[in-house]
Parts: C-alpha cells; structure tokens; sequence
C-alpha cells in the first residue's frame, strides 16, 4: 500500500511506503549505490525525503536571503553599467531560489511550508549572508569569495543522487560562475585603482576571508550529517576536502591582485600539494548559526516583512487559480 507524505503537493509527489521493509531499503540503496538518480514518484525512505527537504530548503533560503545584502548597493553602484549588472546578479539569485523551491516540491513539502519553517526559526540559510555589506568592495568580494566558495560547494551537487536537485544544479553553477567573475573585476579594478580604492578592496578580504571559509560548514570530525549523506550520495565531498580546494585555488588569485591574505599562517605545503592554513574561529561560525550575526536580525525583519506585505499577492493568485479551475470544471 503506498501513500504520498504531506498531503498532496503536486502530482509529483515521492511515493513512501507504510512500514519500510528491508527489502525496499535494499533495492532503494542498491539504486544510490550504482548513481542512479532517484526521482520524484520512486520509492525513498522517510529519512532520506526529510534530508533532502533540509537541505534543499536551506539552499533556497540562502538564495533568497543572499539577495539582501546585494540589493543594498542596486541603488549606490558606482555606475550605470554596474548597477546594471548588479541587478541581474539579484535576479538570477531570486532564479536560483525557484528552482530550488520547485525541486524541494518535488519531495512532498509546499513554499508556504518551507518559508514558514524558516520565518519560525526552524529552518536554517548560509551564515555568510548575516554579514553586512559596509563598502562597494563587499560586492566585489562577495561575487569573487562568497560565490567562489558557493560554486566549490554546487558543482558536486550536479550528481548528487536526487534528480530533480541534480538538475536545478546545472544552471545554477552556470550562473554562478558569471557571478564570481564579476566579483573578481570589481576586485582588480579597486586593487588597480587609487590607493584609497586598494585599501577598500583589501578591507574587504579581510572581513569576507573567514566567513567564507566558514561556508563550508564544521570540521568534518564535527559533522554530524556528513556520513549519511555520503552514504545516500547526497553528499559527494567532505567540507574540509572542499575548504582546502577553495584555500588553494583562491591564494594565487589573492596574490595576482597584488593584495594580503588575511593569513598569517598561509604557506605553500609541499608534501599534501596545498596550502596551509590558520585555525578558524569556529565558535563565531556556531554563533552566526545561532543566528547572532551582526545583521541576522535585520536580515530575519526583512523576510517577515516581505513574506507580510507580499500576503494579499499570494491571495490573489489562489483566488484567480480557484476561478480558473471553475471555469475548466464547468
């Protein structure tokens, strides 16, 4: 007997069966163990759809929120074509957000569900977006940093074994590597400009250098999902693994723009082919998650407020869907 979970969402729905015999299981590891995709109407453990809703939720989230300190500077860009370039950044953010929402759909959960989890403090988005944006530099250094560690962290997303998840990735990490190239030449502009515009752009990296690194979540020896996730193939490289790709990619770009890393212990490690790096407070990383963040508030406001002043829009849409569904019934 099969049964769809939380009510019906849409028609695609993941199919749950009452009472998970171990002979389900089996066949349901078997598929993620050979790296087939699991889709939307296939059979899946309870625990499994509840991962996935997390972090495909969270993911959201962190689209939509990270919008925020962007759209801070749409209307103080330094010029017509920044500001212009910087819009479409937001927008494809706001693009990421729908597909990811679509996806987490896609598991039985609805919008309203995922957004009220996340108004509730249930829910959870990126720490980095509770940092604020002081400098026009920020914007450079959040397309470059931020969007850089974003991309280290997606591209394995694109196998990951849930196929409608795997697939928003594809576009997703298209997108975002035009977001970090953007970043970038706002960067080198600044550290090739006035010495005024140097010191801004390395402010900059010092204040975004260990939020970013942060982004790749705790140690692994403190990652408590970590293992399952492997295990399903949701999860496909350690945060510490990814963390030391972004370190050792990103140091060289650090030092083609003629700036400081904000690192006193980074040296090139000969024997692991890598750099070495300083310890991270991981105790502000706990703290932001905690949602004290210098502007986790403000950034918590901002989405009530929009999801408050946005009600009679969802409104109208529900009445003129009810309307529609009339008609085609008559």
């Amino acid at each position: 007997m099969y049964t769809t979970e939380l009510g019906k969402a849409n028609d695609s729905a993941p199919v749950s069966i009452i009472g998970e015999s171990p002979e389900m299981l089996a066949a349901f590891e078997a598929r993620v163990a050979a790296d087939q995709f699991i889709e939307p109407k296939d059979w899946m453990p309870e625990a499994y759809r509840k991962t996935l809703v997390r972090q495909i939720s969270q993911h959201a989230h962190s689209e939509i929120v990270g919008m925020l300190p962007e759209g801070n500077w749409l209307t103080r860009a330094p010029s017509l074509r920044r500001k212009a370039v910087l819009l479409a950044k937001v927008q494809d953010e706001a693009g990421h957000g729908l597909y990811l929402y679509c996806a987490a759909e896609t598991l039985g959960t609805s919008r309203d569900q995922m957004t009220e989890a996340l108004l509730a403090g249930k829910a959870k988005y990126s720490t980095i977006f509770n940092y604020p944006t002081l400098t026009w530099a920020d914007i450079g250094a959040i397309g470059w940093l931020v969007d850089g560690a974003a991309i280290m962290n997606q591209v394995p997303l694109q196998r990951t074994s849930y196929g409608p998840y795997a697939r928003a990735m594809v576009r997703v990490c298209k997108e975002e590597s035009f977001h970090q190239r953007q970043g970038f030449e706002i960067m080198m502009v600044l550290a090739n400009g006035t010495p005024e515009q140097k010191t801004m752009a390395q402010d900059a990296l010092n204040r975004w250098w260990w939020p970013s690194l942060m982004m790749f979540g705790p140690p692994d020896t403190n990652s408590p999902n970590s293992a399952q996730g492997f295990r399903w193939r949701i999860k496909r490289d350690s945060n510490d693994d990814l963390r030391q790709k972004f370190v050792d990619i990103t140091v060289p770009q650090v030092e083609f723009l003629g700036l400081q890393v904000p690192d006193a212990d980074v040296t090139w490690n000969d024997v692991k082919g890598g750099y070495d790096y300083g310890e991270i407070e991981w105790e502000e990383f706990y703290a932001v998650v905690r949602g004290e963040g210098p502007v986790a508030k403000e950034r918590m406001k901002a989405r009530r407020d929009a999801w408050g002043e946005g009600a009679w829009v969802r409104e109208a849409a529900h009445a003129y869907e009810a309307k529609r569904a009339a008609r085609v019934a008559a």
